[in-house]
């Protein structure tokens, strides 16, 4: 009766939320940028276009009102004589059409295709040999008009700020939101289906969608918290929790479950109190000289003991380990310590020593009593019948009331209040107690849209407006809280900050001010480490990479750990201590255990803890010479000095390369050819390809000043027989001398790298990708951030005090159809 009362609620919650029409959520469509298609030979340098860029007569001052008089007198007509054959009219020739672009406004939206576009003209690849072709006069015209309409934005007015699609939460943010709603310290969405990410980050509203499988993981979820929170027995009672192949992570050369000693398999548990557990582990094995495999078993890095596996193929076996565990969630560790391998000379083969690992179990824990009422618990009872005289129906009001507020980040509307009393009172008449009753209806709370998107109420003057010119409002204090508690936890406001939204003040400056000081100075802001820097400066990606362990025999689990979390803690002092955003290319400091310490041949470090070291007069500064940078910008047998280079122009620069050529061959890494030069001359070789040549001559330059470093972060002076060459040479001739090179260079460049990292933490805050008219916002915040030092904290301010932060506005039913059309290119992208 229960199940069936909840998906009936669950069903009144999504049918009927306040405010939440379907045409609301059909504006809210994805927003991705276009990818250009690269005709002949790709895209030109900057220094190409820079020396091929037409000396365009003088024009009037840029406005909006001059480029639509433009494109009207120069630009329609042109592409009507020379364009439309091909590319207009229901055709799209090399999958380009001119007819959704007919206002400026349209082709400001695309401004990469229409980049591309002058690019094309410039180069006098369109229009074909065989048609008419424009003068030089005409070419430049257009040329010079394309890069008008694209780079110009009129700051004048009053700011553009945008529009953000309704926002579900993602994974991390649905377990934050939960674990400060609850004190549920489990993760609950770790099952969930894997987000989508956009524009570099997993938080981007657009591409959050929400399908079935979705929708049923919620409802598990939630009947699974709650029973943590309100449980109907021992909540430490033993429990067994089966972990198949699909659940193990390998690292090296492991496979899944298959253990052969370089590289190791792993899982993750929730323990949900700290005690006595039992590991069991079922396979077999292969064995050599009648030994059985040996398999380690860690968590959290620490020896938990050592089983062995004497099954056989035809034969599994179950091993048990005794384990005391830590609470929360841990990452157990399979590692094979005695592999072996013996040649079988009559089949040419080897007979290698291994153990499978078919399945997992962890019970329990073992003998530990019932828990006292948990913090959840007491943050949801408020009041209880009876209690100072309040009756039944009264408590469970004040409990709903409460719980809906902070679930749903702003106060509680009467009827949404009304609506769960009836399933309250249903299932009070059905015999159910006053505790399971408030489970049932929190249960429905935490599958409602009100919960799981955050979702921004359109005011009705705002509806009622003009839709072709609508204009901008801010949003509620409310709203303007859940936005800079997410942007900065990944999580739901406090009681604090919704209180400063609930007396009207939030927008006060120094209200305002000082609450993001708080937020940022809190724990929970090593969510921006984690997620923000974490998928910006792509360590998140790390996990992932495993070098080949026949070339990088010293690459471990715990060597991966160290080499994030030491970018973690560099990145995590810039933010806590407020210091210069420049630090990150420049530090002269970092954080090391005696693991990372050994890895970079330091001395005098010893044990787990991590401290931090000064690198003065040494040849690493700043988070590009990390050993998690260059480990992920490298290849696993390896360096790159393309994805090095890649990874610069992309993540510190903004100028990411065009996609390379899809018929390209890669770099051949044959022993015979490997051996026979360096690698700096056999890229120069790759590059004589004009189709590499266009991106190589921007990448290759830059990725080779980190060449003493090799694939995992160790400095270096050869490779294999071969001194390291370091110098990189630049498109317009520089020639940078190694990491010092480097740095000075992007010292130099250091605008490039700001307004980078103001474009990355934008996007991010707002959970959608950067427009046109966000350029005005971009340099408010530049020109904020270089007068106060470029202080972190004067980043996230300039941010959070920002228009397209605080306001919003509805869509142009123009701006409707051009993202739905962005939408539509991104899922066949995808």
């Amino acid at each position: 009766m229960q199940r069936f009362q909840l998906i009936s609620a669950r069903g009144l919650f999504f049918a009927n939320p306040r405010r939440l029409t379907v045409s609301a959520v059909a504006a809210a469509v994805v927003v991705a940028a276009f990818v250009p298609q690269w005709f002949k030979g790709g895209r030109t340098t900057d220094t190409a276009l820079a020396q091929a860029a037409p000396k365009a007569a003088p024009t009037a001052p840029l406005s909006t009102a001059s480029l639509q008089a433009r494109f009207k007198t120069d630009i329609q007509p042109f592409l009507a004589k020379h364009c439309t054959d091909c590319h207009a009219n229901g055709k799209a020739k090399g999958d380009f059409s001119l007819d959704p672009y007919k206002t400026l406004l349209t082709i400001q939206a695309a401004k990469e295709k229409w980049n591309h576009v002058g690019d094309v003209l410039r180069q006098k690849l369109m229009p074909p040999e065989e048609k008419p072709q424009p003068s030089q006069a005409e070419f430049d015209r257009v040329i010079q008009w394309i890069s008008d309409a694209t780079t110009f934005c009129d700051c004048s007015g009053p700011p553009d700020p945008g529009r953000v699609a309704i926002h579900r939460l993602n994974r991390n943010e649905y377990n934050n939101t939960v674990r400060d709603l609850l004190g549920v310290d489990f993760k609950p969405a770790a099952d969930f289906p894997a987000d989508d990410t956009g524009y570099g980050f997993d938080n981007i509203a657009d591409v959050l969608t929400m399908s079935p499988l979705l929708a049923e993981k919620y409802l598990a979820a939630a009947e699974a918290i709650m029973e943590s929170v309100i449980p109907t027995d021992n909540p430490y009672r033993s429990r067994v929790a089966r972990y198949g192949e699909t659940s193990f992570k390998p690292t090296g050369d492991s496979n899944a479950g298959s253990l052969f000693g370089r590289g190791d398999t792993s899982i993750t548990h929730n323990f949900i109190v700290a005690g006595s557990y039992e590991v069991r582990l079922t396979g077999w094995h292969r064995k050599i000289d009648g030994e059985n495999p040996k398999v380690q078993v860690k968590i959290a890095g620490q020896d938990m003991g050592v089983v062995e596996l004497p099954g056989s193929r035809d034969k599994t076996v179950t091993t048990k380990l005794k384990i005391t565990a830590p609470r929360g969630d841990q990452k157990i560790t399979f590692t094979l310590i005695n592999p072996k391998s013996i040649d079988i000379k009559e089949k040419n083969r080897k007979a290698v020593r291994s153990a499978v690992i078919e399945n997992i179990e962890v019970e329990g824990p073992i003998g530990v009593a019932a828990p006292p009422p948990s913090s959840g618990y007491r943050r949801i009872f408020v009041a209880k019948p009876g209690q100072g005289g309040v009756t039944e129906e009264a408590a469970a009001k004040m409990v709903l009331q409460r719980f809906l507020g902070r679930a749903y980040r702003r106060p509680a509307a009467n009827d949404e209040v009304e609506s769960l009393l009836k399933l309250y009172k249903s299932a009070r008449a059905d015999k159910e107690t006053f505790e399971n009753s408030i489970r049932l209806c929190l249960t429905a709370v935490l599958v409602s849209p009100h919960f799981l998107f955050r979702v921004e109420v359109d005011p009705a003057q705002a509806l009622a407006g003009d839709p072709n010119n609508p204009k901008p409002y801010a949003i509620s204090d409310y709203e303007l809280a859940t936005r800079l508690s997410y942007f900065l936890w990944s999580s739901a406001p406090d009681d604090e900050l919704m209180a400063a939204a609930g007396s009207g003040k939030l927008r006060d400056p120094a209200q305002l001010e000082a609450q993001v000081r708080r937020l940022l100075t809190d724990a929970r802001a090593m969510s921006m480490v984690e997620n923000f820097a974490g998928q910006w400066l792509e360590l998140r990606n790390l996990e992932d990479y495993s070098p080949d362990p026949a070339f990088y025999p010293t690459f471990d689990s715990d060597l991966r750990a160290a080499m994030k979390r030491e970018t973690e803690l560099f990145f995590e002092t810039i933010m806590k201590e407020d210091r210069s955003i420049l630090e990150l290319l420049t530090g002269e400091y970092t954080y090391v255990n005696e693991r990372l310490a050994k890895h970079y041949g330091m001395s005098g470090i010893a044990g787990d803890q991590f401290r931090r070291v000064s690198l003065a007069g040494s040849k690493r500064a700043g988070f590009l010479t990390q050993a998690s940078i260059l480990t992920v910008t490298a290849m696993p047998t390896r360096t790159s000095p393309v994805k090095r280079g890649k990874y610069i122009l992309e993540n510190v620069l903004g100028t990411p390369p065009p996609p390379a050529p899809a018929d390209v061959p890669p770099l051949s890494d044959k022993p015979k050819d490997v051996s026979s030069a360096t690698l700096k001359i056999r890229l120069e070789e790759h590059r004589k390809d004009p189709n590499c040549a266009v991106c190589h001559i921007r990448m290759d330059g830059i990725g080779f000043t980190l060449e003493n470093f090799d694939a995992i972060g160790r400095w270096r002076d050869k490779d294999g027989i071969f001194p390291i060459d370091s110098s990189g040479k630049m498109p317009e001739g520089t020639v940078l001398a190694g990491p010092d090179g480097l740095r000075r260079m992007l010292l130099a460049r250091q605008s490039d790298f700001t307004s980078t990292m103001i474009r990355k933490m934008l996007t991010y805050s707002l959970g959608r990708g950067l427009e046109h008219n966000d350029q005005c916002a971009v340099k408010a915040i530049d020109a904020e951030v270089r007068a106060k030092g470029y202080k972190f904290s004067s980043l996230v301010l300039a941010i959070v005090k920002s228009a397209p932060f605080q306001q919003r506005r509805l869509l142009r039913p123009e701006e409707v159809r051009i993202r739905t059309e962005k939408s539509l290119d991104l899922q066949e992208k995808k």
